[in-house]
């Protein structure tokens, strides 16, 4: 991404499987041994990308909001919003103040995921 980034800014979005913080998950402390969330998984997510200069639109933009992107099928977490945030916009430094908005779409089902959503002002 940093050598792609040389040439233009870059977005990456996807399913990370680490939420990153403790507001980004559900039980926080029931969960430090759960994959996706260990401190190894989260101080990896720190190193290569925001201390790499991309910037959680999501985060930024809502610094103190709970939402989830994902919940499991298991026990009903969706039902209970019992979730993780797994699902991020990462960009670049360079365009992090072109971010309108970065959201969540808790209430669109069809997976065991929901979409989530950038609005830049280029």
């Amino acid at each position: 991404m940093k050598d792609l980034e040389k040439f233009k800014p870059v977005i990456l979005t996807g399913d990370l499987n680490c939420a990153h913080q403790e507001i980004d998950i559900f039980n926080p402390a029931g969960n430090r041994r759960s994959a996706g969330f260990t401190d190894e998984e989260r101080q990896s997510f720190e190193s290569n990308f925001l201390l790499r200069g991309f910037v959680d639109t999501f985060r930024k933009q809502h610094p103190g909001v709970v939402a989830y992107t994902y919940w499991g099928y298991r026990h009903g977490g969706r039902k209970t919003n019992k979730g993780w945030r797994l699902d991020y916009f990462l960009v670049s430094e360079s365009i992090a103040d072109k971010v309108y908005d970065s959201y969540i779409l808790p209430d669109v089902i069809g997976s065991d995921h929901c979409p989530i959503g950038l609005i830049l002002n280029l």
